[in-house]
């Protein structure tokens, strides 16, 4: 293997030459431009581009990072840990998306008056997701700069873009440059699915208009984003996004060698992440969707229902990539969950999934089966949450409408089509890969 060092004097010399030939490529972000590394086998993160620079674009400077657990670089060292080395880059505020900035070792931080801090990294931690959606004036106070680096699900509920766009909105206000370092989309960034979410259902789960699976990158959406005056009233923020090197759009995430890290505290494999795409819906029904067991998002089941009469109608549809087994299970709450599950302490029956091809298999279409079927199987016992949550999830009245209606389950799926191909089209204008 090449080590960075080996790496490192060719880096910077390609760095300066692209820097001539590249220039800014769009109207208000800039894409820092990235030497040619096809040389090297691996799979470069922004993190590992901006550590093979050495940092030098953080030096001198007091900086804000916008983090949790998974940034990390090829060699699972945290950013945190690689910033807290250099004595030329002052770490003052490290802001919390949703779930917090290590899920389970919160407990760690300390009370400094009235403000929480970190004592290993000596910065005051600002939560951004509940009451503060976004940053707190006082917090930009100060600060030269705003690191993010997070890696996202892939998945339009997840809430770290939306995050990221409120940290940005408060920037362009004190016209403080955000930087963004690059990660993959962990479900290939050549697939898209679902309908592209309406203005009326927008919430923090649905902030921008793009479908579920939307197939970009973090840093190719807060381009997005800021590109097309997003951030709140038709801001423009000071961003520049450190792509990543040898990444292509037909990969999933286990193609990189960088260690898998819970992206968020249930989503504990590739797998229940592309199944996160589907079965996230689940919350806005009174289907436990596998959470409080050994299978979040990989299940689906009700004290009211039965998994043998489900599985016997999903054979019939014959989904591509997935298997369906009956089972019995109890959801229990654990110590360290926030959230209580559905049927916490009740015996369900339903459906385990199995994906056995995951380039084949459609969460979506699975999911929404599920869920139509079991309207229809069920329909006193079934219920969309009371404040139609689901309309928020789905992006669109669509689903629960279509189960209303009582029609085959799989005549769903092509009713969004149209909106995954003109997203498609719309999106060829912010991709950083091909």
């Amino acid at each position: 293997m090449i080590r960075g060092k080996l790496i490192y004097p060719y880096f910077m010399k390609a760095i300066l030459l692209f820097s001539i030939l590249a220039g800014q490529q769009f109207n208000h972000s800039i894409v820092m431009p990235v030497p040619d590394l096809s040389f090297h086998p691996a799979i470069f993160y922004g993190i590992d581009v901006l550590e093979q620079m050495d940092f030098k674009p953080l030096y001198g400077k007091t900086i804000g990072v916008f983090t949790n657990q998974t940034a990390v670089n090829r060699k699972g060292t945290h950013l945190l840990d690689l910033l807290k080395a250099h004595p030329k880059i002052d770490i003052e505020i490290i802001f919390t998306p949703q779930y917090g900035l290590f899920a389970e070792q919160n407990e760690r931080f300390r009370i400094q008056g009235d403000q929480k801090y970190d004592p290993i990294y000596n910065a005051r931690i600002v939560e951004v997701f509940g009451r503060n959606v976004k940053p707190p004036e006082w917090s930009m106070r100060g600060l030269d700069l705003i690191l993010v680096d997070i890696q996202d699900t892939g998945v339009r509920f997840s809430t770290y873009v939306a995050t990221t766009t409120k940290i940005m909105e408060v920037a362009s206000h004190w016209n403080t440059p955000v930087m963004v370092l690059d990660r993959p989309n962990p479900l290939r960034g050549d697939r898209i699915d679902g309908p592209v979410i309406r203005s009326q259902f927008q919430s923090f789960e649905g902030y921008h208009l793009v479908p579920i699976r939307h197939g970009m990158t973090i840093g190719e959406m807060v381009i997005m984003a800021n590109e097309m005056g997003w951030i709140k009233n038709l801001k423009r923020a000071n961003l520049t996004v450190i792509p990543m090197a040898n990444w292509k759009r037909s990969y999933w995430l286990d193609k990189s060698e960088h260690p898998w890290i819970n992206p968020q505290p249930k989503i504990n494999t590739l797998k229940t992440n592309l199944a996160y795409v589907g079965f996230g819906l689940l919350e806005g029904t009174n289907l436990n969707d596998g959470r409080g067991t050994d299978r979040p998002y990989m299940r689906a089941g009700a004290p009211w229902l039965s998994g043998y009469h489900l599985a016997e109608k999903l054979l019939l549809l014959k989904l591509p990539g997935v298997e369906f087994r009956v089972v019995e299970y109890i959801p229990r709450k654990k110590e360290e969950d926030k959230v209580v599950p559905l049927h916490v302490d009740e015996v369900c029956s339903g459906v385990d999934i199995y994906i056995t091809d995951p380039n084949r298999f459609d969460p979506l279409a699975t999911a929404t089966a599920i869920m139509v079927l079991s309207r229809q199987l069920y329909p006193r016992q079934f219920k969309w949450d009371a404040l139609h949550r689901i309309d928020k999830l789905f992006g669109h009245s669509q689903l629960r409408v279509f189960a209303a209606q009582g029609k085959p389950a799989n005549y769903l799926p092509p009713l969004w089509l149209k909106d995954v191909l003109k997203f498609n089209e719309f999106r060829q204008q912010f991709l950083l890969y091909q």
